[in-house]
């Protein structure tokens, strides 16, 4: 049915109740039909990647070539989570929930289904605790001690359709608080939902808001920070692929809150499916009196538009991204004022990231109560987190705050791969730190992560190994803050060139314990010193492995040995001669000569032990990498 005008808060009622129909072969309810069936396709980027555009396509050839479309309707979703899955299809009302589906599963799996046979079980999830397909999302040990609130329509809805997003409660807390809530009450509720800026810092949304409404001004600015560059992070990316009513919504209301009439969404380039959804979204609500002048009747008046990042990790800084929508050079500059008191061009603006503007429908929908009973005294509700690195269920996960790192990382996440030994965790991406196995058990809120030398950050969460040398993460971290540091500053743009120097040089094998304290004094300057939060926080990695793993720096320094064997100039090869042959083969295979023979004989009386020398060596591997019987080692 094509949609009219909502031109009132009556109409909207009518409009929600006239499309509650839209999800109720997803939730089961009776008399749909018992042979009405709806399968759902994951179509975020991470499984486009796995090929589920291919996997759509084939369903609905097959389902066509059939004249099955009344038995069978077919949809796409958001982000399900489970990316190590990936593709993943999901069967309504039955929810049945299939991983890793190929173009070629899609006939089986529709005749599967009209047939009424039992799930097939070669596309089911197995267990590894005792061997068992499960059929259900939600028995699934990934999603058991997962929250859905920010990801509560991802994997449910279409994130094209304005009725299914309604349909699911969409559009009642913007409803509310044109309607119902005066700005105070609003702010009261936004104060008692305990909801914090899930941008960084944890900074209280409430207070946020209620500087930018109190600022005199006949234009304000509502704006999204959708810059997402944290290494390994993709939480905001999959939020607006499949959710993007709700962050448009949160934009929305807060602009009633502060009466802003301009709304800016800041996204980098390089998420095209996001900004393909977002500017469907916004164009729908235009279309539907949801954006524009006389918002449902209430006499408001806001609109949205795109703005495109380059990809400058700065930018996620709230006045460097400023400059940038502005058209100037993205740099940060000297606060306060504050962007709620001076920011785009110099209006009172509230700036919030995707996550915390999608939170914020479900407070004004549910009620404060509703988030606040979830997670720690001073961080409520949940947080969603890119789970990536070294474990075996990479993928996007929401827990209420509070929830361990053992929980999330053995018991949401699987374990560690080949079944390695958890050896730290980076929380909050290059300006976060590295949380070493010794705090496992910490509850993960903004106050605990930053009391153990890390912070939240947007949520990316990257997962090491007993393999991975901790000199060498902090030196990756420094080596991205270094080529993304805008420059304006002295300690950013010098002292971190700095701090990567000393590090190259450790790994190098040419360091001294006089650099490791260099190291430390010169990070804290930084932190102290450094004009905007990029800078004042990028020397967590390198001070948090100082604390948590100097001996992995002492052992680089004093012995010239990485203990993880990652860093390459300390590596050594050698050739155990009780294992050698003599067979040549290492030798023939260096590329630089530096394996010879030695007047000591192999097993073999005609052929001579090989030994390596070091100092030709390049330590690329291909000896070991061509040994027939295993004897060169690192």
């Amino acid at each position: 049915m094509a949609l009219e005008k909502i031109n009132s808060y009556e109409e909207f009622l009518a409009y929600c109740k006239e499309h509650s129909h839209s999800l109720d072969i997803k939730k089961g309810v009776k008399g749909i039909g018992e042979e009405t069936h709806l399968i759902s396709i994951c179509s975020s980027s991470g499984c486009h990647a796995s090929l589920s555009q291919e996997v759509y396509d084939e369903f609905d050839k097959y389902i066509k070539e059939n004249k099955l479309e009344k038995k069978i309707k077919l949809s796409i979703t958001g982000c399900f989570g489970f990316c190590e899955k990936g593709p993943i299809v999901k069967i309504f009302p039955e929810d049945t929930f299939y991983i890793q589906v190929k173009p070629e599963d899609a006939p089986r799996i529709v005749d599967n289904l009209v047939k009424g046979d039992k799930p097939l079980l070669d596309k089911l999830y197995v267990n590894p605790a005792d061997n068992k397909p499960i059929v259900k999302q939600d028995d699934i040990p990934f999603y058991k001690k997962q929250k859905r609130i920010a990801l509560r329509d991802c994997g449910l809805i279409n994130p094209e359709s304005l009725e299914e997003y309604v349909a699911n409660k969409g559009f009642a807390g913007l409803a509310n608080v044109l309607f119902k809530y005066s700005s105070d009450e609003a702010i009261e509720i936004l104060k008692n939902s305990g909801l914090r800026g899930r941008g960084g810092a944890g900074f209280p949304t409430w207070k946020k808001w209620d500087i930018a409404r109190k600022v005199p001004g006949d234009e304000k600015y509502v704006v999204c920070n959708a810059d997402e560059g944290d290494p390994g992070a993709f939480m905001d990316r999959s939020i607006m692929e499949g959710d993007p009513f709700s962050v448009l919504e949160g934009m929305i209301i807060a602009a009633k809150i502060i009466q802003a009439n301009k709304g800016v969404i800041y996204i980098r380039a390089e998420y095209p499916l996001a900004v393909e959804r977002l500017e469907k979204a916004i164009y729908i609500l235009r279309e539907h009196g949801l954006l524009g002048d006389n918002i449902m009747g209430s006499g408001m008046s806001f609109d949205i538009e795109i703005k495109y990042g380059a990809g400058a990790f700065v930018c996620g800084e709230e006045t460097a991204l400023i400059a940038s929508v502005e058209g100037g050079r993205g740099e940060p500059t000297v606060k306060p004022p504050f962007p709620a008191q001076s920011g785009l061009f110099k209006k009172p603006t509230n700036v919030n990231n995707v996550e915390t503007y999608d939170n914020v429908p479900f407070i004004f929908a549910n009620g404060a109560e509703a988030f606040n009973c979830i997670g720690t005294e001073k961080s409520k509700g949940t947080k969603v987190f890119a789970l990536a690195g070294k474990i075996n269920n990479v993928g996007l996960v929401e827990v209420p705050m509070g929830t361990t790192l053992r929980e999330i990382i053995y018991d949401i996440g699987g374990g560690i791969k080949n079944g390695k030994a958890f050896k730290a965790v980076q929380t909050g991406g290059p300006s976060g730190g590295c949380i070493p196995a010794s705090f496992i058990d910490t509850p993960i809120d903004y106050d605990n992560l930053v009391s153990i030398g890390s912070m939240m950050g947007s949520g990316g969460m990257i997962v090491m190994d007993e393999d991975n040398c901790m000199v060498n993460i902090a030196k990756f971290y420094l080596s991205f803050t270094v080529d993304e540091s805008c420059g304006k500053c002295t300690p950013c743009r010098v002292g971190n060139k700095r701090l990567y120097e000393i590090l190259e040089k450790i790994t190098n094998g040419e360091g001294t314990l006089e650099d490791l304290d260099q190291l430390e004094s010169l990070g804290t300057i930084i932190k102290d010193t450094a004009l905007c939060g990029l800078g004042q926080s990028s020397p967590n990695p390198v001070l948090s492995t100082l604390k948590y793993f100097r001996e992995e720096y002492i052992a680089h320094v004093t012995e010239k040995l990485c203990p993880a064997k990652e860093c390459k100039a300390l590596a050594r090869y050698s050739i155990d001669p009780k294992i050698c042959i003599g067979c040549d083969i290492c030798a023939k295979k260096c590329p630089v000569e530096a394996i010879s023979k030695t007047d000591q004989q192999a097993k073999n009386p005609k052929l001579f032990i090989h030994v390596i020398d070091d100092h030709k060596c390049i330590r690329c591997g291909t000896c070991a990498m061509h040994c027939p019987v295993k004897a060169i080692s690192l």
